[in-house]
């Protein structure tokens, strides 16, 4: 059910179902007018002959200009989209492109014009004027009308969310919403609100006791974009095996690479082969769904770029750090999940590949530290997210993983800062975190 769930979110993620969505029920919409005109023989009158075409002439000349006009924004929709992503790209690269053709209004505004021309179109060629028969869809003709103003409404919305869009707290805002999102997915449970963990098992006896072992090798190359736990289980309980993956969402995989390891009591079969195959989604680009890693990779890109030196914009690099800190504070409160999972009677069934609370860490500012050697202010504002860090940390582990970093940007400031004060105020930043 959930890989479904998965397939349904890059459906409606990508660029085009929606529009066509908008479209089929435009077309839907044309035919049940039409319908309601054949059957109600309206005629206007008083005010209402304001309102309702009176002629076949005027129904077609009113069809034909709002269909001529939508076409005609819709193209003027398209190069202002173009033009959006191309500044994008240019200014946070080319991996961001992907959230602007996901943002929902981008497509709406699309469909609706095209849809707008494609309703027209039907309820143009239903006018009839001939000595048998007169066909004036009244009602139909006053819906294009009604949708015609909504349409200028919208163009007014969409201009205004492209201006919006672009900007670069806006950006990192949209990345770090979706990162939060993802992240309240992936994980669910607060430190100790779940089950007591079970004892680290030792790894090497359980694998002995199976006589066979066999490899699980990728089908194709590309990124792993999502993999079916429930399927993952529910295989090695049902062949009463011991399953072993060293790849998670995010990771790259070449064809024929080695990806996991099959443990078994019976000769491995070339039809459990593919079905072990089945359980990864392997694509050409990292999607968010699942690798909570990409998102943070987004903002640590537009942190790079904003500290190049072409650009040298320490302030779009500081709002990545504020939002990359926020998220680092909230995994400090979750849980992580194990890498080893268990069936109900406690027999190791699957050893994972698993996110870390220190390997988020490195995501997330080993590259920032890289880059800022030469910003000052950048880096003092690194060493004041890793106090507000610390000071969130629940356990040994979380604290180690925030020294280590604000060790390593201390050490990054006294070889690079030519300034004393700039290295004074980040040596009294630095000791209420390492107390040195």
């Amino acid at each position: 059910m959930k890989r479904l769930y998965f397939i349904w979110d890059e459906l409606i993620a990508s660029f085009w179902f929606i529009p066509i969505l908008i479209i089929m029920v435009s077309i839907g919409a044309a035919i049940g007018l039409l319908y309601l005109d054949n059957l109600i023989d309206y005629k206007p009158s008083g005010g209402f002959e304001l309102i309702f075409t009176g002629s076949v002439d005027s129904a077609r000349a009113v069809l034909s200009t709002i269909s001529g006009a939508m076409i005609g924004v819709a193209g003027t929709v398209f190069s202002i989209t173009l033009v959006a992503l191309t500044l994008a790209s240019s200014q946070f690269g080319s991996r961001l492109l992907q959230n602007f053709m996901h943002e929902r209004i981008n497509q709406i505004v699309l469909g609706t014009y095209i849809s707008t021309y494609v309703y027209c179109l039907i309820i143009l060629n239903s006018v009839k004027s001939t000595d048998q028969l007169s066909f004036i869809p009244s009602f139909s003709v006053l819906f294009s009308i009604i949708a015609a103003i909504a349409n200028i409404i919208l163009l007014i919305i969409f201009i205004h969310h492209i201006a919006v869009s672009i900007q670069a707290d806006k950006v990192i805002a949209d990345i770090s919403g979706t990162l939060s999102k993802n992240l309240k997915v992936l994980f669910p449970e607060e430190l100790g609100s779940g089950p007591e963990e079970h004892a680290i098992p030792n790894v090497i006896k359980i694998k002995e006791t199976y006589p066979f072992k066999n490899n699980i090798v990728s089908p194709k190359s590309g990124y792993v974009l999502y993999m079916d736990n429930e399927m993952i289980a529910e295989l090695a309980l049902k062949h009463n095996l011991l399953l072993v993956l060293h790849k998670r969402p995010g990771n790259y995989l070449v064809e024929g690479m080695e990806i996991g390891e099959v443990y078994s009591h019976e000769e491995y079969t070339d039809e459990q082969a593919l079905k072990f195959q089945d359980v990864f989604i392997i694509g050409k680009s990292r999607t968010t769904q699942q690798d909570s890693e990409f998102s943070i990779h987004q903002m640590v890109e537009i942190a790079g770029r904003a500290l190049s030196p072409g650009v040298n914009d320490p302030y779009t690099a500081i709002a990545c750090i504020d939002n990359l800190t926020s998220t680092m504070c909230y995994l400090t409160k979750v849980k992580f999940p194990s890498q080893y999972r268990f069936d109900e009677e406690q027999n190791l069934r699957v050893i994972a590949s698993c996110l870390s609370f220190q390997g988020m860490m490195d995501v997330a500012f080993n590259q920032i530290r890289q880059f800022a050697s030469g910003s000052p202010s950048v880096v003092i504002r690194l060493m004041e997210a890793f106090i507000t860090i610390n000071k969130f940390t629940k356990n040994q582990e979380q604290k180690k993983a925030v020294h280590k970093h604000a060790k390593m940007v201390l050490r990054m400031a006294e070889e690079s800062f030519g300034e004393k004060n700039d290295l004074k105020d980040l040596r009294e930043r630095s000791r209420l975190i390492i107390g040195e």
